[in-house]
């Protein structure tokens, strides 16, 4: 495949457009979109945003986005840290990690031992059992009255209390993102369906509320306010993209990697 930049260059003087006006159409500004036709990508946000940009300027000239995206994957993101991994590695060390947690092996008894100590045990219960029984001193039934009359014992009945049931928890996450500054938004359930595309958010524009039993997000920064059922959270600024998992209990953070791409 040609270079992504000169294919959109190209596409957009064959339709005979201005940069001004791809910047008023899909809300990129023009130093990126010739950042982007001039492959100058350290002039771009970070990897998140350049998708993004490539995705929407290739869908507004007609182009398929997704080879544009893919062909800058190929040739400018390298494979993951678990992907670089051999497999044969991580099972060496996982029977390493075995083999310290695994505690010195005890002295083992032998079958008669063990069968001797259980006899013994066996004739102590027994010696227990047979001097309690003997030596028990029997009830004077004398005791059980005074003066001809007996002893009660009053009773006193409770009633029941009956505590208030907990309210069970929501079953889906409903999340609510109010933009504070430009930011990057993509929402995906935990089938991976697409909730909120990868879209680009100014402060002018409202982010629509979604809700699933678990939502996964990346955020291009951290200029928004979040809300999970109701419930504040706080972003924590990041100098890269931020990933995180939303349910019905809280937020966490995800892993480097494990944080959606709408892609």
């Amino acid at each position: 495949m040609p270079d992504i930049g000169s294919t959109l260059r190209e596409a957009r003087m064959r339709a005979r457009i201005d940069i001004s006006e791809v910047e008023a159409r899909t809300k990129i500004r023009a130093k990126y979109l010739r950042a982007i036709e001039n492959e100058e990508w350290d002039l771009l946000p970070g990897p998140v945003y350049i998708k993004s940009f490539l995705r929407t300027y290739g869908d507004y000239l007609g182009l398929d986005s997704r080879l544009l995206v893919d062909e800058f994957k190929r040739r400018y993101e390298g494979p993951t840290d678990h992907e670089a991994r051999p497999m044969t590695s991580i099972g060496r060390e996982r029977e390493r990690e075995r083999e310290r947690t695994r505690g010195p092996a005890g002295p083992v008894l032998p079958p008669w031992a063990i069968i001797g100590v259980v006899l013994v045990a066996v004739v102590v219960v027994l010696y227990v059992i047979g001097s309690s029984s003997g030596g028990g001193s029997k009830p004077n039934p004398t005791s059980a009255s005074a003066n001809g009359r007996h002893r009660h014992t009053r009773t006193t009945t409770h009633p029941s209390v009956t505590l208030p049931a907990k309210p069970a928890p929501p079953a889906k996450a409903r999340l609510q993102l109010v933009p504070t500054g430009t930011v990057y938004v993509c929402v995906e359930d935990r089938a991976g369906r697409k909730l909120i595309p990868g879209v680009i958010y100014t402060t002018a524009q409202t982010i629509p509320a979604v809700s699933a039993p678990q939502l996964f997000l990346t955020l291009g920064n951290a200029s928004v306010r979040m809300t999970v059922n109701g419930k504040p959270y706080s972003v924590a600024p990041s100098a890269t993209a931020i990933g995180l998992k939303v349910t019905p209990s809280g937020v966490s953070s995800l892993a480097p990697g494990r944080a959606p791409t709408c892609a």
